[in-house]
Formats: C-alpha cells, sequence, structure tokens
C-alpha cells in the first residue's frame, strides 16, 4: 500500500477509498454470477432436459447447485432465485452457518473503507456508529463478520448511531443489498435497493416534478413566521455569504427559506435555502431514518427533496421563473437531486447550485446552463461519503469547486455552516467572490424572506413528553444555546463509592454551609461516565465527579433519604460538581458558562452498551472497566447539581427517562496512570482507584433535559 502511493502520489486514504469502490464492484460482479447462475438452474429448459435425459442433465444440474451452496464455491446462501425452493436452499445455507461469497467479499470493501476513514480523521473512532460497525465487521471469519453486520443492519435501535458514519454510507449501501435481505419486508432495505437501482438507471427516476398527493405519510410544508432572532439574520441584500448567513440563523434544521431578490436588471428572482443536519443533534420532523440519508444519495425521489419542492410551489414561484439553489450538507444534498431532475428544470430555470460540505454523488443538472459550485473543506467527512469516483470530473464552464484544508480538523465541528462561513471569510476569500461573481444577477435587495417548515408523517415530536418543553436562548462563548439542554440518546453509569468525609470536605469550596451528606459514618462520591450520542449541543462524552451535599440554607446529616421521596425540583440535597471533563469545545463552554460546573476539554471512549463499562481518557491518564454486575431496576436517577460561580451557588436540574438500573456487586475498577488534570488528581485524593464502588446505577439508554443553572444567593 505505502508502494503503491509513493507511485501515485495520492493520500493513502483516497487510495484505500478506491480499493473499497474495486472490491465492492467485484461482490456486485460475484452477486450477478449467483443470479444468473441460479436463473440457469431453475430455468424450465434444463429442468425438462434432466427429465427427458436425466444422467447428463441431472448432473448438470448437480453441477450448478455446488457452484451455488458449496463453500468452495460461491456459498451456501447464494441462492437467489424467487421461487420457493430456491428460497429454501437459501435460508438451508444460512441455517448452516454459510455466507455467500459476494456478503463476505463486500464485508472486506467495508473494512477498506472504514480504515480509509480512521486514517484520515482518527478521532472518528470516538463515534458510536462507527464503533459498532468495527465491532461487527472485525469479526473472524469473514461469515460471522457476515452475520453480526445483518444483526445490526436489523436492529432498529441501531440506525440512529448508524446514520452518524456518513463517510462509509456507500458501501453499507452496497454491502446491505448484497447480504440478500428481503427488500419487501424491510424498508431501509427497499430504500437502499431502490437508491441503487435508481442511480444506476436515471430514466428510472420518481420525478421530483410530481410529489404525492397532500396526504401522503411524507410531503407537507406549512409557512412559518420567523423568530426575531432568525428575520435578523436574514440577507438583505444579495450576495453568497449573506445568504449563509440567513441559512445558518435558521434555529431548526426542519425548515426551509425561500427570499425573492430583485436583480440589477430589475427582475424578480428567487433564491431557496435548505440547511443540513449537525451530526449527533436532532432533527425536527424531517423524516431521520437510517434509510434516507442514503436514499438522498441516490435518488432524486427523497421525503426532503419533495418537501423543498412543495415549498416552491406553496410560496408561488412562477413556472419559468430563475431558481438559483443553495444548500449546506443533506440540504444540499437534496437541492442537487432537485436540480437533477428534468421535470423540475422544465418547471423552473435553475441558474445557480451552490453546495457547503455537501456530498454530490453522481448526479449532474438537467439543464447544462446550470452553474454548479460546491465548497468543501478536506476535514469536513461528510463530503466524502460519495468516494473518490464523484470527484473526478472533466473540464467543465459551469463547474466551480472550491476544496480547500481548513485550520480545524476535528469532526463534527468541521462540518458546521458557522465554520465553513468563517473558512469563506478568512482562509479561501477567493472562493467566496468567485462565487460572488457567478451570482451577479442576485446581487440586489431582497424584497420578501418567507421560512416554511417541512412535514413528514404524523408522530409525535421526538422525545414527546419529556423534551417537549419550552425553551430560551443563552449566549456562550461557543454560540447561542437553548437551555434547557436536551440529550435524545444518551448512555450513563454512576460508579457511586464511600468516602471519608474530611476528604471529601476538601474537594469541595471553603464555605462553612457547605457540607457533604453524610451515609452513616461516610459520604458519598460520584464517578459519573456518560456518552451522549445526540444531544442540542452535539454529540460528546462527559466524565464528572461530584459530591453529595446538603441543603445549603439547612443543612440536615440524614436529610437525604426524606429528600429521595420529593420531586426532583424540590430537592434541597444534590450533587457538588467538583470536576468534569467533556469531549468538546461546546460542551465545555457549556458546562462553565451556563451551569458553572469547572470543566476541561479532553477526548475519551466511553462504551456503556454492554455488560462492561468501559472509559478510557489517556490524556486525563484514567481508565474504567469492568462488569457492573448483576442489578435490579430502580427509579428514574434525576439529579439536583450545584456549581459555583463567584459569590454565588449555581443549581441545576436534570429531568432523564429512561430504564435505570441498580447494581449492587460491581466489579468495576478505577485505574490511573500519569495523572492529569483536576478530575483525574481529585480521584486519586479519594483513592477511588484502590476500592470497588459499593453500588452503580446504569442507564444503557435514556433521554433527558438539564435546566439553565439558577443563580442562589448563597
Amino acid at each position: 500500500m505505502a508502494a503503491r502511493r509513493r507511485a501515485s502520489g495520492r493520500p493513502a486514504e483516497e487510495v484505500l477509498r478506491e480499493c473499497a469502490h474495486d472490491v465492492v464492484d467485484v461482490a456486485e460482479g460475484i452477486r450477478e454470477v449467483c443470479a444468473r447462475t441460479s436463473s440457469v438452474l431453475f430455468a424450465p429448459a434444463l429442468t425438462a432436459s434432466a427429465r427427458r435425459r436425466p444422467r447428463t442433465g441431472c448432473a448438470a444440474r448437480w453441477a450448478l447447485l455446488r457452484a451455488l451452496t458449496d463453500r468452495q464455491g460461491l456459498g451456501g446462501a447464494a441462492v437467489v432465485a424467487p421461487d420457493g425452493v430456491g428460497r429454501l436452499l437459501g435460508a438451508a445455507g444460512e441455517a448452516l452457518g454459510r455466507e455467500s461469497l459476494a456478503a463476505q467479499v463486500a464485508v472486506v470493501s467495508l473494512r477498506l473503507r472504514i480504515a480509509a476513514v480512521l486514517l484520515g480523521h482518527p478521532e472518528f473512532a470516538q463515534d458510536p456508529g462507527m464503533r459498532r460497525l468495527r465491532a461487527a465487521v472485525g469479526a473472524a471469519p469473514d461469515s460471522e463478520a457476515v452475520r453480526a453486520l445483518r444483526a445490526l443492519l436489523k436492529d432498529r435501535d441501531a440506525r440512529r448511531s448508524l446514520a452518524g458514519p456518513t463517510p462509509v454510507l456507500t458501501e453499507l449501501l452496497a454491502v446491505h443489498g448484497l447480504l440478500g435481505e428481503d427488500p419487501v419486508s424491510d424498508e431501509t432495505a427497499w430504500a437502499l435497493a431502490a437508491g441503487r437501482e435508481l442511480a444506476a438507471d436515471p430514466a428510472r427516476r420518481v420525478s421530483a416534478a410530481h410529489p404525492r398527493a397532500p396526504g401522503a405519510p411524507d410531503g407537507a410544508v406549512r409557512a412559518v413566521e420567523p423568530s426575531a432572532r432568525e428575520a435578523g439574520g436574514f440577507a438583505v441584500e444579495g450576495s453568497l455569504l449573506a445568504f449563509l448567513r440567513g441559512l445558518d440563523s435558521l434555529e431548526a434544521e426542519d425548515r426551509v427559506l425561500i427570499q425573492e431578490v430583485r436583480g440589477p436588471d430589475g427582475v424578480l428572482r428567487y433564491v431557496v435555502q435548505a440547511p443540513g443536519t449537525t451530526p449527533g443533534r436532532p432533527r425536527g420532523c424531517v423524516p431521520p431514518d437510517f434509510a434516507d440519508a442514503w436514499r438522498d444519495l441516490f435518488t432524486t425521489d427523497s421525503p426532503y427533496s419533495r418537501s423543498i419542492l412543495l415549498a416552491i410551489r406553496h410560496h408561488g414561484v412562477p413556472r419559468g421563473a430563475d431558481l438559483a439553489l443553495l444548500g449546506h450538507g443533506e440540504g444540499g444534498t437534496a437541492l442537487l437531486n432537485l436540480a437533477a431532475d428534468e421535470e423540475f428544470c422544465r418547471a423552473y430555470r435553475v441558474t445557480h447550485v451552490v453546495t457547503v460540505g455537501a456530498p454530490a454523488g453522481r448526479r449532474e443538472p438537467a439543464d447544462p446552463r446550470t452553474w454548479l459550485a460546491a465548497v468543501t473543506n478536506r476535514h469536513d467527512i461528510v463530503p466524502s461519503a460519495d468516494g473518490p469516483a464523484a470527484a473526478v470530473r472533466g473540464p467543465h464552464p459551469n463547474r466551480y469547486r472550491a476544496d480547500y484544508t481548513g485550520p480545524d480538523s476535528e469532526f463534527p465541528r468541521s462540518h458546521l455552516l458557522s465554520v465553513y462561513i468563517g473558512h469563506l471569510e478568512t482562509v479561501v476569500p477567493r472562493a467566496a467572490r468567485d462565487v460572488d461573481a457567478a451570482l451577479t444577477r442576485y446581487r440586489g435587495p431582497v424584497e420578501r424572506s418567507r421560512v416554511y417548515r417541512l412535514g413528514a408523517r404524523a408522530r409525535p415530536p421526538e422525545g414527546h413528553p419529556l423534551l417537549t418543553v419550552p425553551t430560551t436562548t443563552v449566549p456562550t462563548s461557543a454560540g447561542p444555546v437553548d437551555v434547557p439542554v436536551r440529550f435524545y440518546d444518551s448512555s450513563a453509569a454512576h460508579l457511586c463509592y464511600p468516602v471519608d468525609p474530611g476528604v471529601a470536605r476538601s474537594l469541595l469550596p471553603d464555605l462553612d454551609w457547605l457540607v457533604p451528606t453524610r451515609l452513616g459514618r461516610r459520604a458519598l462520591a460520584v464517578l459519573s461516565l456518560y456518552e451522549h450520542r445526540c444531544t442540542t449541543i452535539g454529540p460528546y462524552t462527559e466524565l464528572g465527579l461530584s459530591v453529595l451535599v446538603d441543603d445549603p440554607w439547612r443543612p440536615h446529616p440524614y436529610g437525604l433519604a426524606g429528600d429521595l421521596l420529593r420531586r426532583v425540583d424540590l430537592r434541597r440535597t444534590g450533587r457538588y460538581v467538583v470536576a468534569l471533563a467533556v469531549g468538546t469545545r461546546e460542551a465545555r463552554a457549556v458546562a462553565e458558562e451556563v451551569w458553572a460546573q469547572p470543566a476541561v476539554h479532553a477526548a475519551a471512549e466511553v462504551s456503556l452498551q454492554g455488560r462492561e463499562l468501559r472509559a478510557e481518557a489517556p490524556e486525563l491518564g484514567l481508565s474504567v472497566a469492568g462488569p457492573a454486575g448483576p442489578g435490579v431496576r430502580c427509579p428514574e436517577a434525576d439529579w439536583v447539581l450545584y456549581g459555583r460561580r463567584g459569590d454565588s451557588t449555581v443549581r441545576t436540574l436534570v429531568r432523564s427517562d429512561g430504564r435505570p438500573r441498580v447494581h449492587t456487586r460491581p466489579r468495576v475498577r478505577v485505574r490511573l496512570g500519569a495523572v492529569h488534570g483536576p478530575l483525574a488528581r481529585h480521584v486519586q485524593i479519594l483513592e477511588l482507584d484502590t476500592v470497588r464502588p459499593g453500588f452503580v446505577l446504569t442507564s444503557p439508554r435514556f433521554m433527558a433535559h438539564r435546566s439553565a443553572g439558577a443563580q442562589l444567593p448563597r
């Protein structure tokens, strides 16, 4: 591989992606051979020949059957004939633990693609979906990896996390089709198979200009009034950066902005702006399903594209009007879907398409006059989802690509639209000038702006009813944040240690009234491990150390038992957070500025969904590993958290909804290496690495929200 890289002069990850593409093509070729062999095996002519000449005809059929089912041939599950006998033989092969050669080769392709992603972006190894994929495809032999991957793709609970690793979507698409799933019984498989078929044959695409009827499950829009913050960010004069800032000001990802611009020639033109999705953050009512992100890449008929089309029609854009389409991430992909549809381009004149951080796929605008621009940061792994082949295009007078290397390589930050805007102002200002020059006819006053909320199938909002709460915006050094902060998909483990009250008191601020709660003769220290996969401030890991403390006004040595019977908002005791380590800068800003908790930014790998609890924080010199042991259900783990800001105490409420369990005989151990940072030092002071926790509270999957910190005069 190194020799090939030196010979080609290309990055190793690009060579790996090409190899993955070649290998999956081989797997699809094997699958086609299986299909042709199966069709011959069950062909009526061969069946009639076997009846007329049993000696030669039966021998031929037996040879074909062995080629299909033998371990040294195409694999035990390679029979793809649709009749009952073929299905029975295929099911028998799977029951015997065999997997088709095509599926095993496809898993090799997936391994290559994962290696390419991790080579260029090692931080992506922390993504929950990537970890689950690596565990599945890392099984040996290959047949076990195929079965593990098939089970993972059938797990509905895993689909949210699997939607995260966008750079491996194309390989997952091909592998899923090669696993022999039944597309009728599995909506995801149907979407993936349909996406590949439609991408291969553009003539069979479902026209985006003919969306489903208003009563259809997905495809509804309604005009909404923008908030004052949103309206304040909308462009008043046409330019690329002004349009992008307006798009970034949209407070929800289920909205589309349409603006009417009076050009220099006096003609009224329309700019359609579609947002993308931030990995690890919740979406609104636009379908966030595992299949839809793939469907957007491979077919023009997707719920997002249909909803944008309905918004254009609802706005009253006249036929033949000039349209400029501008989108970020998945929004850019959906707009490319529309621009690639011939019916849509006959209805409207798509003059420009500008995408930022969006995978382009193999689609081209249906109108050759359409000017297409793509702005991509090489550290952003989302645009690489369609592989290197999509970026290899011949010269074209109406194509412009700004592919640059930004100063910040951390994902998902490198995909944020606000980061792209900053780069266009400072890193690649020439790209902004070039796109503005192409958009000259849209450089005029904005006469009207309208926001449309996209709808999907009728269902309650995500996280309802716990997370459907009123919110307010709080400014932080990392940008505005909506509070309460909502956690849509998280895991947690709280390791509870009885500790010496005097030692615990030494970790608290020097205040007479702030004392640890007594449990008999001991205080309680809690080491909390969190894996937040989907939150309103993005995905991150969190390690925290806290001490249970009494009511700041009326300390009572044994008031905890009665306090636990109260609702969380009426409790007086709580956990004082003495140290915190979080995985992103945004989470650190929120912890320090909203909740008044002392936080540091440190990468950690946390896995809390299996029998073993595991956390690794090399930067801190701290690790946690071991089984939690048998457990029983317990009430929801709602908490009161205390912090300190200046001369005031800050009180934060945490409400949660999951299935917590208490484990009274845990075998989890904390290990310390070269200690760095206050969290590991406090663990060392409390000597938590020398004992096992008294008990452990676990929540493998839960939702929660944390309120803004209330400042107390104490």
